[in-house]
């Protein structure tokens, strides 16, 4: 069903929704760009945490279409999954924090501990093409506050706005 005669733009939904579009894109933009321009290699921790990022943003514009379209319940659903993985990685990012302050220990597979080659001959080669990015090393602090703490919080954020823009979108369906 269409909206009829009213500008979802001006709908607390759909502002909630498209705030939370916004947050999500800067978010893991600016992650990229210090990845690509900035050189801060991204541990596995901190792959695993765009995710939701890689998810998230075309979803929530999926969402804010449906509501555009009158299909609020549709966009109520997209907006609360959303909320979901914000959630979820808001947990995770928290995680990853608590590992770079050392409150408790990461996966081996990124806390240095790997495994090499047993031959004399090879060794050189392999350490030579062996870069482990730690992820229980903080490579940049604001505030002293990492890139994994600040995910923490901008990850409650879009899901706090996630929930807001569902619950908002529920109640107009």
């Amino acid at each position: 069903m269409p909206l009829s005669g009213s500008n979802p733009a001006r709908n607390t939904a759909y502002q909630s929704g498209a705030l939370a579009l916004l947050f999500a894109a800067a978010a893991i933009l600016i992650a990229l760009a210090y990845e690509h321009i900035g050189g801060y290699a991204p541990c596995e921790l901190c792959l695993m945490q765009r995710y939701a990022f890689y998810a998230g943003v075309p979803a929530l514009f999926l969402a804010l279409v449906a509501y555009s379209a009158g299909q609020r319940a549709v966009a109520a659903l997209l907006f609360g999954l959303v909320g979901l993985a914000f959630l979820g990685n808001a947990g995770l990012a928290a995680y990853h924090a608590g590992v770079e302050w050392r409150f408790w220990e990461g996966p081996s597979g990124c806390t240095g501990s790997q495994e090499l080659t047993t031959s004399a001959g090879n060794l050189l080669e392999a350490l030579q093409q062996t870069h482990v990015v730690r992820c229980d090393e903080a490579a940049w602090r604001f505030l002293g506050v990492s890139f994994a703490g600040w995910n923490v919080v901008c990850s409650l954020l879009i899901m706090w706005l996630s929930f807001s823009a569902m619950r908002r979108a529920a109640r107009a369906a």
